[in-house]
Formats: C-alpha cells, structure tokens, sequence
C-alpha cells in the first residue's frame, strides 16, 4: 500500500464512505478505487486529486499533504524470480 492509498483508505473509513459511493462521486471506477489504495495504480492525475479534495471537503494544510502523498506513491514494484 502506498502512501497516498492509505491516506486515502483513512479518510474514507473516518466519514464511513464505501469504495463505490466514493467512485461513483468522482467519476472513477471502484476497482481503480481500489487500485489507487492498495498501490497497484500509479499516482493519480492532479484532476483526479482535486476532486478527492474536494469530496471529502479537505482544506490547506490537509489538502497539500494530500497532494505531497500522491506526488510520492508509485506501485509496488513485483519482480519475479
């Protein structure tokens, strides 16, 4: 799980919004949703993270912290051997 996932699976549990209701909102699908948390997608795009900020009616400190996180994650990296 990546930084920016966490955050976000935190925010998410703390005003009890399920991964679909969230999706929905945004204009995403739950299992990127989903894919964002567990950090099988990469960062999201600066649109994608304004409308999270904006659901979940984040402002200044919080808001850039939530930018600072996404800037940060990367998927995990699998390596086969």
């Amino acid at each position: 799980m990546t930084p920016f996932g966490e955050k976000l699976r935190t925010l998410r549990g703390e005003r009890g919004v399920s991964q679909k209701d969230m999706a929905a909102a945004i204009g995403v699908s739950a299992a990127y949703l989903s894919a964002l948390e567990h950090g099988r997608r990469g960062a999201p795009t600066w649109t994608l993270i304004q409308k999270i900020i904006g659901y979940f009616n984040i402002i200044w400190d919080d808001a850039e912290e939530l930018a600072r996180l996404a800037e940060a994650s990367h998927p995990r990296v699998r390596l086969d051997t």
